[in-house]
């Protein structure tokens, strides 16, 4: 079950961390204080859904702590990651703005705090802020771009399609550390093997490869990238 923050003693504390997302940066106070008023903010377990394919939208999310997966599903009914999304990004826009049932599943892959929005206090952000509006066109291209450099990589070798994977998770979500190395969550090789397009095996063995070759480091809860260069090297 999830948790809901208490309004009252955590406002301040919610606006701080929505003010701080990308998609609000730069946005006046009366923007960003109007949206946490109407905002509901909430603690969920992994492996929870957040919202289902072809349900109709009533808010829009946005991610201040952990990961979540988007996913749909071929028609052979196989699971399709789109996407892995974590802390500052939003989800559940597309059906807000163009009116329509949902076209993905969401589901939480670790511990996360999320905010949700009434879908009509998007679009009214919208249409009032021009930076709003040119945020959300941010948003669209970088997706754009993200399945346009999965779809380039879709015939090279596994080697390159897991560096790609891992680069693609650090470029959105990564934490910089003090070394200039990169972290990551060390999401389970299903997840990876989702994203990547390959088997779960092949994914374990590029991953082992990768580690001997000092490109990455694990532990059981952190991967981490010591230069991502050496990694974006293996795909070009």
């Amino acid at each position: 079950m999830a948790n809901q923050y208490n309004h009252s003693e955590n406002n301040d504390d919610i606006q701080k961390s929505l003010a701080e997302t990308a998609f609000f940066i730069g946005l006046s106070s009366e923007h960003t204080d109007n949206i946490t008023n109407h905002t509901v903010t909430r603690k969920h377990p992994a492996n929870q859904v957040i919202l289902l394919e072809n349900d109709w939208g009533g808010s829009v999310y946005f991610i201040l702590e952990g990961w979540v997966k988007i996913r749909t599903y071929n028609i052979d009914g196989k699971e399709v990651t789109l996407n892995i999304i974590g802390k500052g990004e939003v989800f559940g826009e597309m059906a807000a703005i163009d009116e329509k049932p949902r076209s993905t599943d969401a589901i939480t892959l670790t511990p996360t705090v999320i905010s949700s929005i009434p879908a009509q206090d998007f679009v009214n952000l919208i249409y009032s802020e021009p930076k709003a509006g040119v945020r959300l066109a941010q948003l669209m291209a970088k997706r754009l771009r993200q399945v346009n450099r999965r779809l380039r990589l879709r015939e090279a070798d596994s080697v390159a399609r897991v560096a790609d994977t891992i680069v693609f998770l650090a470029d959105g979500q990564g934490k910089q550390q003090e070394n200039g190395s990169i972290e990551i969550p060390n999401l389970p090789h299903r997840e990876l093997s989702a994203i990547s397009g390959l088997a779960r095996e092949t994914v374990t063995r590029v991953l082992t490869k990768l580690e001997k070759r000092g490109l990455i480091k694990r532990t059981s809860d952190v991967l981490c990238i010591p230069e991502v260069q050496a990694l974006e090297k293996l795909i070009d």
